[in-house]
């Protein structure tokens, strides 16, 4: 590990699902800035254009390719598309995920009249939204004997937060599948690849936005004042609170962190409220 430049990801390439959203957005850039090509993966490919051309306009390599993470075939095609054009995977940010209105109890709809599909939805994006590219993206790093895959868990894996019937159990999958992952692939194919899991605290997004803020208001719903009065810090996380952590995960820093969840919350799941 060069101690001079701890985060220089020169000649490396990641790929990031998600990479259009708030927070894989800002990881994206992030990385682009310490010398990595970017690969932004989003079903949202307009979004991810632009986080690609802004990457490109600070002098950074990147491209924007257009993925259904429930679909292996899709993701097949853009892995093939990252590989004509960077020849190589060693980073795989699993950052698509989310939540839904739908999938969440309120006063209008209870816990016994959530509709399976709406559940379906959330579970399948943040689970098997991880799994799938970890199956397409880690044959290739399996292939080269060398990478590194970061799966994005949530405070909710720690402890089901009220009302996400579906995400929080999601949640606390992919972090169970990231210490699988991590046992698996170092028993069966390398210990030259690493798997480990970022847990969020509370980052605005559009996903989270209606539990937090009153849309009529603009002021703090009852749910998003408690989570400020049991986050220490006293604040939502910013995108770039994410950014340290993340780099140093990825980076020969951490070349014995396997297999780890770390949270990044404001101290949050350190508080007992007392």
């Amino acid at each position: 590990m060069n101690l001079d430049k701890p985060f220089d990801f020169s000649g490396k390439v990641a790929v990031v699902t998600g990479g259009g959203g708030v927070l894989c957005s800002t990881l994206s850039r992030a990385l682009a800035q310490c010398g990595a090509s970017v690969a932004v993966l989003d079903i949202n490919l307009p979004a991810a254009e632009k986080v690609a051309e802004e990457i490109r306009a600070q002098g950074g390599q990147a491209i924007a390719v257009q993925v259904d993470v429930l679909k292996k075939e899709s993701l097949q095609a853009a892995a093939e598309k990252v590989l004509e054009t960077f020849g190589r995977v060693d980073i795989l940010i699993n950052g698509a995920g989310g939540n839904k209105k739908e999938a969440t109890t309120s006063d209008e709809l209870s816990f016994f009249d959530l509709p399976a599909d709406a559940i379906r939805w959330v579970f399948d994006l943040n689970f098997i939204g991880t799994l799938l590219p970890s199956q397409v993206f880690g044959r290739y790093m399996v292939e080269q004997g060398s990478g590194c895959i970061l799966n994005i868990s949530s405070m909710a894996a720690f402890r089901p937060l009220t009302r996400t019937v579906a995400y929080s159990p999601a949640k606390a999958a992919v972090s169970n599948f990231t210490q699988w992952l991590a046992v698996h692939i170092s028993q069966n194919y390398s210990d030259k690849i690493r798997v480990n899991a970022i847990a969020p605290g509370f980052f605005l997004t559009e996903q989270n936005r209606f539990l937090l803020i009153d849309e009529k208001t603009g002021e703090l719903t009852p749910r998003g004042r408690a989570i400020i009065d049991h986050t220490p810090m006293g604040h939502f996380g910013d995108p770039k609170d994410l950014i340290g952590a993340v780099l140093w995960l990825l980076s020969d820093g951490a070349s014995f962190v396997h297999g780890a969840v770390i949270p990044i919350d404001g101290g949050f799941s350190a508080y007992s409220g007392v």
